[in-house]
């Protein structure tokens, strides 16, 4: 009877550790271990654990639902699990696909919008409509890290409040100056398209303001190709007479808003001009900046670097 009983209890104890066994891996052993390829799994809002385990299944990202069932069951989790796009690939097991979307890691793209890029430019990045107007000059040009399935309004509200972290500091400063935000965004928006490096961005915000300040149109190139839509530097006599506000050529002052979304640097130049006996300003086409503090010396060097 003994006897009968302990063989009883030890095959009990072999199923027992096989069974285990078989769970274990299922959990914790990935279907491949080389392969690292990134596959998008949508979890949607209302979906029961049963149907995310059967979808799992189905995408082929685990080796049988039971084993998530049974791990996220075993954890407590079944109300925890938060929708959304994730990034899953072979390599990784139950219990770390599980945490990622306990966790609500969804999955995020990496994208870098660049100094002096407009709302159009960032929306063909993008591939998204952009809500919003009066949106040019305060989407902030840096890298972001969006959801997926991000939207348009969710990347004006994101870039905007970076915009207000990044300008922050600088309004007591603005105000000091007697200028507003809007007109720093404006002038900087301006250098950020017609000159590369700070040196030549903060002598030419002097040209520019004292242009202003002297009632002299301030002949921005960047203006006409804004109003045109060109991508090239050049413009012809005929684009300076475009009947535009933003023709800086024919109309005195400031453009109505900015022409782009311009950088810090831009914008610190804008603030923090420099002082020089220059009036004007051309950019070579390797993009070196020519100064001149005479219209004869600029026709000259436009005659020497513009041929």
């Amino acid at each position: 009877m003994l006897m009968r009983f302990l063989k009883i209890f030890f095959l009990f104890i072999l199923c027992f550790f096989f069974i285990s066994l078989f769970i274990w891996q299922g959990i914790f052993l990935p279907k491949s271990f080389s392969e690292k390829e990134n596959k998008v799994f949508l979890v949607k809002r209302g979906e029961s654990l049963f149907q995310i385990a059967e979808n799992l299944e189905r995408e082929g990202l685990i080796k049988n639902k039971l084993f998530f069932l049974i791990y996220v069951l075993g954890k407590g989790d079944q109300k925890k699990l938060q929708a959304g796009k994730y990034f899953f690939n072979l390599s990784m097991n139950v219990a770390e696909i599980a945490k990622k979307m306990v966790a609500g890691e969804i999955a995020i793209m990496k994208v870098t919008i660049p100094e002096g890029f407009t709302v159009r430019d960032i929306e063909e990045k993008l591939k998204l409509k952009l809500p919003g107007e009066n949106l040019e000059g305060f989407l902030f040009p840096d890298t972001y890290y969006f959801p997926l399935d991000v939207t348009g309004e969710e990347v004006v509200r994101i870039m905007k409040e970076n915009f207000e972290k990044k300008i922050a500091p600088l309004k007591n400063e603005i105000e000091k100056q007697g200028k507003t935000v809007f007109e720093i965004l404006i002038m900087a928006s301006l250098l950020e398209k017609e000159v590369k490096t700070k040196e030549d961005k903060e002598i030419v915000a002097g040209i520019l303001w004292k242009r202003l300040q002297h009632r002299i149109p301030l002949q921005v190139d960047a203006t006409i190709t804004y109003i045109t839509g060109k991508k090239t530097t050049k413009i012809s006599i005929e684009e300076t007479k475009i009947d535009s506000p933003y023709n800086t050529y024919k109309y005195l002052g400031l453009p109505p808003a900015p022409i782009c979304n311009p950088g810090l640097e831009s914008i610190l130049a804008a603030l923090y001009p420099k002082e020089s006996d220059y009036w004007y300003y051309l950019t070579t086409p390797d993009g070196k900046t020519i100064f001149s503090k005479t219209l004869q010396e600029h026709n000259f060097n436009k005659a020497k670097y513009l041929k």
